[in-house]
């Protein structure tokens, strides 16, 4: 079997048919991907059933510190939600099409919605560490794409239109959400790399001169992805240290852990709150 069947649309239909069969009639509206040290904001929904990616049929397993590996499906205020506790990434080994299998899973089950997360080195030297990010757009540095290959047309069109990645209406609303909880928020341009080394100095000047204010190893592909089945999408980066060069000193998963970790009630009250303003 080649690497697009191992990853395609008969794969995915079997891992929705294992999701659906362990909770029949739930569907979602709205999909999370949690990225690095957010995977708390899962406690703050009413569990319906989670589920370890070591049983989905086809399902990637992360192995980076600080992704748990789960699927819940959840509910908040109503809202019928899957949440992805954890991602993979191409870092990892992983092929594009795997990397995105997930998130093709959650908007295979019928969440046309789908908010993605992660932890972000800055670029613009105007933010600052633990602020909050909304994307307006991204810049492709991976090297791939998850749509290399043969297209599967149930999946969307041989060249999907990218104009609008990140749904400003979308936007709008969590800006919305964060006025009212007086949560500062930035707006830029996420540009996501291969990894797994940090960026050098001369890679983030690169970086800004490019346009980019932030910078990542993940959500890139799986926003291609997304966006080719049809879903709208919403992103937030959690700043979690400043880019080489900006910073004061030597960079590390355990500051963007801390970083998580610090702010996980305001990110956790930013997603709860967007939810809300989405699913009403």
């Amino acid at each position: 079997m080649n690497q697009d069947n191992a990853y395609g649309a008969a794969a995915v239909d079997q891992a929705v048919a294992f999701v659906r069969s362990r909770l029949a009639g739930f569907v979602p509206r709205i999909g999370v991907v949690l990225g690095s040290g957010l995977g708390g904001f899962a406690s703050a929904l009413t569990e319906r059933a989670a589920i370890s990616y070591a049983d989905i049929p086809g399902f990637p397993r992360s192995t980076v510190e600080g992704h748990s590996g789960r699927l819940l499906l959840a509910e908040h205020q109503g809202v019928p939600l899957v949440v992805m506790q954890g991602r993979v990434h191409l870092y990892e080994g992983y092929p594009a099409q795997a990397v995105v299998f997930p998130v093709r899973v959650l908007v295979r089950l019928g969440a046309q919605i789908l908010i993605v997360t992660n932890a972000a080195g800055s670029v613009n030297p105007a933010y600052d560490e633990r602020e909050v990010m909304l994307l307006t757009d991204h810049l492709n540095l991976t090297g791939t794409n998850a749509l290399y290959g043969p297209n599967e047309a149930t999946f969307g069109p041989r060249f999907p239109d990218m104009s609008e990645a990140y749904d400003r209406g979308l936007r709008e609303k969590a800006k919305g959400v964060a006025g009212r909880l007086g949560l500062k928020v930035q707006e830029g341009v996420y540009a996501g790399l291969l990894g797994p080394s940090y960026e050098t100095p001369a890679e983030i000047r690169m970086l800004g001169r490019l346009g980019a204010d932030a910078v990542g190893m993940s959500t890139v592909n799986e926003v291609i992805a997304a966006r080719h089945l049809g879903a709208k999408v919403l992103g937030i980066s959690a700043i979690s240290n400043k880019g080489a060069g900006l910073s004061k000193g030597p960079l590390s998963h355990d500051e963007v852990k801390a970083a998580g970790d610090a702010m996980q009630s305001s990110l956790t009250g930013l997603l709860l709150g967007t939810i809300e303003a989405v699913g009403a």
